[in-house]
């Protein structure tokens, strides 16, 4: 345990995850979910504070700074008896203390902070590989203000492929539709400007998402032979070539190499039709090209308890699906549906992927 609570010892390593669940099983518990507050100033606190008022139905330590957190919970007017983490210990809520840089005042941003938020992230992750934590579920971060101190940091998607040199990873929202079917959303590239998302596209990038999509949904989801629709680049799948050759050159290619290796893929189909019933009551999950093909419907359908999944990890890592927030920080006017959503799901996919790893 590294940086938490009263105790620190030397962190583990070369540790089989698997096994680990199972010594920490027979000693009577599961490994927790690691939460990190994220940006400071934001409503990360905030949420942390929440969750203390009513704990979900998982162990879960959150990583943040303790006299923040007693801080805000004073100026929310809401109580915040949690207990120090301590590993192998039996509270199903704890926190874990790593110290600010700067003093903090919700709502107001400071570079001096940005070394802190990633601090975090590094302790978490840490934490999730050695065995530690069963998944990571991250507050929401300021990428400007981190750019601000001088840090080039693209979002937790990327850092977190980073710090675990995995070199390829998959974004994923997911959520729950009005008629309760879960809807589920990768993307194929994700935050590129529009201009430069053809390029990017190439038979590789295509042939690595749709493997990392399809393995997770067997891994982590349960799905024993994943469905997935794919969407074309260009309006109306290219209508055959006069809006766009990228279906006929490019994305047919890839979803027939990888039909004839078992996967079930269906498409390209016109994005613009693709997200109704007929289709999406069939499929496991949508693989859009670019961010804003998909995630508008997502966010449309679910946006308040929609969650941001990274796939291809090492680790398993959801997260909110919203920012900061830097003008509600403070004042009591937020709600944590998306987070509960996002630490319910972690634990389904540690369960999933325990119960999966088992019986290969």
């Amino acid at each position: 345990m590294i940086g938490c609570g009263r105790r620190a010892t030397a962190p583990m390593s070369n540790i089989d995850w698997k096994n680990e669940v199972r010594k920490v099983r027979h000693e009577g518990g599961k490994p927790p979910l690691v939460l990190t507050a994220g940006e400071p100033a934001g409503i990360g606190p905030d949420l942390a504070i929440l969750l203390a008022q009513s704990p979900p139905p998982c162990p879960l330590v959150i990583l943040a700074d303790r006299d923040l957190l007693a801080s805000r919970a004073r100026q929310l007017g809401l109580p915040f008896a949690v207990p120090d983490y301590v590993s192998g210990g039996a509270s199903p809520l704890s926190q874990c203390h790593l110290p600010l840089a700067a003093p903090v005042t919700a709502g107001r941003l400071d570079i001096g902070n940005a070394g802190y938020v990633l601090a975090c992230l590094r302790r978490a992750v840490a934490g999730c590989q050695s065995g530690e934590f069963a998944g990571l579920v991250t507050g929401p971060v300021h990428k400007g203000i981190i750019n601000d101190a001088g840090i080039t940091f693209t979002g937790h998607t990327e850092f977190l492929a980073e710090l675990t040199g995995t070199p390829r990873v998959v974004m994923m929202l997911a959520g729950d539709q009005a008629n309760g079917r879960p809807l589920r959303v990768a993307l194929a590239t994700t935050h590129l400007p529009l201009r430069e998302v053809a390029n990017a596209m190439t038979p590789a990038v295509l042939t690595e998402t749709l493997r990392i999509l399809h393995a997770a949904l067997r891994r982590d989801f349960g799905a024993a032979r994943p469905r997935l629709l794919v969407a074309g680049l260009n309006p109306h799948a290219g209508e055959g070539g006069h809006l766009g050759r990228e279906e006929i050159e490019l994305i047919e290619p890839v979803l027939a190499r990888l039909r004839a290796e078992g996967m079930d893929l269906i498409g390209p189909l016109p994005a613009d039709t693709l997200f109704q019933p007929k289709y999406l009551d069939q499929a496991d999950a949508v693989l859009t090209m670019y961010h804003d093909q998909g995630l508008p419907v997502l966010k449309y359908a679910c946006f308040g308890h929609g969650i941001n999944v990274t796939l291809g990890l090492p680790i398993i890592r959801t997260s909110v699906d919203h920012g900061t927030a830097l003008d509600l920080a403070g004042t009591g006017q937020i709600r944590d549906g998306s987070l509960r959503a996002a630490i319910d799901l972690a634990w389904k996919m540690a369960m999933n992927r325990v119960k999966r790893d088992a019986n290969s």
